[in-house]
């Protein structure tokens, strides 16, 4: 009898994992039709706690917009930045040329720029102050509901009530943000690059 009740909770169990797998990429599959058409959504995929977008979007890549060097962007947002300038070791043992803006909150952003597109490019980055405003206008301290509104024309709160995490990445997933929630407040914005820079 032991054994019988035991095959039945395990298939019951195995079950109900299914049919959450089911209910994820059925979300995920709705919120893509809720997408705004210049984040060029291409798919969503929802994992426990986790939303992940993939788009085609120029916000993906150039979070803080498009410069051509790194004293635009610093007079633009006409905030006070402590710059440090340096070599950083990434793939390959290649050394590249990286600067590092930083905020007394110890907010920071590593970039470069790239020979190639002759723009400065992402090359990782933390924001907490809420000062500091990406291209699309989002920042640190907003609701929740209001960055799934920078990407999405609407969508059913229950989907993304329990999300803490929100990731948009790049077609190529080279390059992204990582918007991370605690309870209804954004409380920080990672930037995240695999680039094999240069």
């Amino acid at each position: 009898m032991k054994k019988v009740l035991l095959l039945v909770t395990l298939t019951f169990s195995v079950l109900a994992v299914q049919a959450q797998e089911v209910s994820s990429r059925a979300k995920a599959m709705r919120m893509m039709t809720y997408a705004k058409p210049e984040y060029m959504v291409k798919d969503i995929k929802v994992l426990a706690d986790t939303m992940i977008v993939y788009s085609l979007a120029d916000y993906v890549i150039y979070p803080i917009g498009k410069w051509e060097n790194i004293e635009q962007y610093i007079t633009s947002t006409q905030l006070q930045w402590y710059r440090e300038s340096g070599y950083k070791n990434f793939y390959d043992s290649m050394s590249v040329s990286v600067n590092t803006l930083r905020r007394l909150d110890d907010s920071y952003l590593d970039m470069y720029r790239s020979i190639t597109t002759g723009r400065v490019e992402m090359v990782a980055g933390r924001i907490t102050d809420p000062e500091v405003v990406l291209e699309n206008g989002v920042h640190a301290g907003m609701a929740k509901d209001d960055v799934f509104k920078v990407i999405f024309k609407r969508f059913p709160k229950s989907y993304v009530a329990d999300i803490a995490v929100l990731k948009v990445i790049s077609g190529a997933g080279e390059v992204g943000q990582v918007y991370t929630f605690r309870g209804n407040k954004l409380r920080h914005i990672g930037i995240i690059s695999k680039y094999k820079y240069y």
